[in-house]
């Protein structure tokens, strides 16, 4: 893209490397956002990155648990994984898919691996969800690999939009509230692109493969495996990739501004509501 005389480049203002983990029936995770580093990145308040060969690593999987008030996103890599929900919903998702999951007022759902060997790769993402949609309704939302548009911007960049607009292309996923940007981003040695960022969202960059650098000139930022970066001061992300290439997620999302009371799978606004959540789901509301 070209960059108007205007912009400027965003850089890198926070960098950190994701911590390793244990989640769900012991399933071993790399927790990036949700942990002591970092807590939440409005209105972003989890992603782990789960990523293995070894099936003891994941068989268990996450049995059956409770959330309120916020939506997971689950985009699958490698690996086939099911879910079912208290609901009656259920789906399997398969690699390069996407589910969408709009915990609301509450759901009692698992995430089950359906393979015995082989590998198990990709990322969960936990968004909050505003005061007034806290209590709405559960929903899900499971979009195949298919409907996932892939565009290449310029030679050596792939793009596969999962949520937001690239060049035209649109994701399948919308959210009015975060009005929500996820870029699966493919750059071949030496690939180089700029995206102008939405203004006003809070915004990341996470490498999960190979290396690359985040922002422009002297204030460019080299990102190993399992780095990310927080981005600021400017409204145009630019990567370069080093070595033998480079992928990322680059993730935005509109800041809901509003006071979070969160304790394991229930995150509200007040410390009440927390415990009203607990009330519920041990009484059987959900």
């Amino acid at each position: 893209m070209n960059t108007p005389a205007s912009s400027s480049y965003a850089r890198a203002v926070r960098t950190l490397r994701g911590q390793a983990t244990s989640d769900g029936a012991g399933v071993r995770l790399t927790r990036v956002i949700g942990g002591p580093q970092l807590s939440e990145l409005d209105p972003f308040l989890l992603l782990d990155e789960f990523g293995t060969d070894k099936p003891e690593d994941y068989l268990a999987g996450f049995p059956e648990h409770p959330h309120r008030g916020f939506e997971t996103v689950t985009y699958m890599l490698d690996g086939r994984m099911r879910h079912r929900d208290n609901h009656g919903n259920e789906g399997l998702l398969t690699p390069g898919a996407v589910q969408w999951m709009t915990a609301g007022r509450g759901l009692v759902h698992s995430e089950m691996p359906e393979q015995q060997a082989g590998r198990m790769r990709g990322f969960q993402l936990w968004v909050n969800l505003p005061a007034k949609e806290k209590m709405t309704p559960p929903r899900y939302q499971e979009f195949p690999a298919e409907r996932m548009p892939v565009v290449r911007p310029r030679d050596g960049v792939s793009v596969k939009v999962i949520a937001g607009e690239v060049d035209g292309a649109r994701g399948p996923i919308s959210q009015p509230a975060t009005d929500p940007l996820y870029l699966d981003v493919a750059l071949d040695p030496h690939g180089v692109w700029e995206y102008a960022l939405p203004p006003g969202h809070s915004a990341f960059a996470y490498v999960f493969e190979g290396e690359a650098s985040i922002g422009d000139g002297e204030d460019a930022r080299r990102l190993a495996t399992h780095e990310m970066a927080v981005l600021g001061g400017g409204d145009v992300f630019k990567a370069t990739a080093h070595g033998a290439g480079a992928r990322l997620i680059l993730v935005a999302g509109r800041p809901l501004r509003e006071p979070v009371a969160r304790y394991g799978p229930f995150v509200m606004n007040t410390k009440q509501e927390l415990m009203q959540a607990f009330v519920d789901y041990q009484e059987g509301r959900f």
